[in-house]
């Protein structure tokens, strides 16, 4: 899937397959953290379904209005506690598939939105 429309976000994801997610001119083939500012880096192996709020400090320290987790090729819902301690911080979080989460990440970005993503490859 190829994203063409340009945005004025600083990374913009421009596609994802199966092999790699595709940010500015870059490549990814592993799973990653980003905001519109900033690469935060590749996530860790760890499973959606084993993921904890302790798993997204880097992320919060980015201080978001919004997480988008991008769960693979088809949405997997991660545990409710990670919800529920998203809601708590006043930070929404929502889950989808990871075209769907780069796709939403670019509106959002676009929007000057404070966001923030996980994308699992």
């Amino acid at each position: 899937m190829k994203f063409t429309r340009e945005l004025s976000a600083k990374l913009v994801v421009r596609s994802v397959s199966e092999t790699a997610i595709h940010v500015n001119e870059d490549s990814y083939a592993e799973s990653i953290a980003l905001t519109p500012e900033e690469l935060l880096g590749p996530w860790h192996s760890k499973r959606v379904a084993d993921l904890s709020e302790a798993d997204f400090e880097t992320i919060l320290s980015s201080e978001p209005e919004i997480v988008l987790l991008g769960t693979g090729a088809s949405n997997i819902f991660p545990p409710r506690e990670l919800t529920f301690a998203f809601a708590r911080k006043g930070i929404g979080f929502e889950t989808m598939d990871t075209a769907a989460a780069a796709r939403t990440f670019n509106v959002l970005a676009n929007e000057s939105r404070k966001v923030a993503a996980v994308l699992y490859l």
